[in-house]
């Protein structure tokens, strides 16, 4: 049955008019065949035969008879063929109700299709709003970890540059201390073993030897303004036995910080101090340097 129904499906239409057609083809057939015998008629009626005749005696005679043309036999018409119409195979009421069936799915099919391409046009910008703030979060977080990183490295890297730097300095003053140590047992000092100076024996600088420290730094300070009153910048100075300076710092600032910095780097620049009277270099002193003075 599905066989025959697929077979009536891809038929050819049923020709439009075969009937009027039909009708009009014998109605143009009779006509002609009225249009003939009338014509033929016409030519029997009509036709007017002249005779002349000349009287050669007394004796009558007869005329012949009248001529009478034959009529043209018409030619045979061929009987109109009249194709009957196709006859469409009615379908039983099953296979009706599973084409209504068939057609019913195919048309929900479509409509689910159409339904779910809607709903993936309008869940595609959510998916993708989705996916650029996760991806906003994961480089934040990112950058949150590189920056920690980064942090934890550079303390790490200060840390390290510290220690180094407290080993170097550990290293130079048991160095120094070293060196002292062995400047003074040759030169044969009687200082106690834990004294720290560079002397034969314990004895402070001369009254005069500030002065002359004085007089070397101040040549190096580099100070050009006006401060009010005249402030002092008590500086401690730790040098080694031929007066190179070891170490300085800040005891007691001014109140001017211009003035005593300038006073440190006059102290940096000077680099060695000038020897004492009795031709040594105390190894610790405190300088109070006036802007005035």
């Amino acid at each position: 049955m599905n066989a025959a129904t697929d077979r009536l499906e891809f038929a050819p239409p049923p020709t439009a008019g075969l009937v009027r057609a039909v009708i009009l083809a014998l109605l143009a057939h009779a006509l002609l065949m009225a249009a003939l015998t009338w014509g033929v008629r016409w030519k029997r009626n009509d036709t007017i035969v002249t005779a002349q005749a000349e009287l050669w005696s007394a004796l009558p005679q007869q005329a012949a008879p009248k001529l009478v043309e034959t009529p043209p036999t018409p030619k045979p018409v061929a009987p109109a063929v009249i194709t009957p119409p196709p006859v469409t195979p009615k379908l039983a009421d099953a296979d009706i109700a599973l084409e209504r069936d068939k057609r019913l799915r195919l048309k929900k099919e479509q409509q689910q299709a159409a339904e779910k391409v809607e709903q993936d046009k309008r869940r595609q910008p959510a998916e993708q709003k989705k996916l650029a703030l996760e991806k906003q979060r994961e480089q934040a977080e990112k950058l949150a970890l590189d920056k920690k990183k980064n942090e934890q490295d550079a303390k790490r890297k200060e840390a390290l540059m510290a220690q180094q730097d407290a080993g170097k300095q550990a290293a130079l003053k048991a160095q120094r201390e070293d060196n002292l140590k062995r400047m003074a047992a040759l030169a044969g000092s009687s200082g106690a073993p834990a004294a720290s100076g560079s002397a034969l024996q314990s004895s402070g600088p001369s009254s005069t030897y500030g002065g002359r420290v004085a007089a070397k730094v101040k040549p190096n300070i580099v100070f050009t303004e006006d401060l009010p009153g005249n402030p002092s910048a008590e500086v401690e100075v730790r040098a080694a036995p031929d007066g190179t300076i070891v170490s300085r710092k800040l005891l007691k600032a001014s109140g001017s910080k211009p003035w005593d910095d300038a006073v440190l780097k006059a102290i940096d620049k000077t680099e060695i101090l000038p020897r004492d009277t009795d031709g040594r270099v105390p190894a610790v002193m405190v300088i109070s340097f006036r802007p005035k003075d």
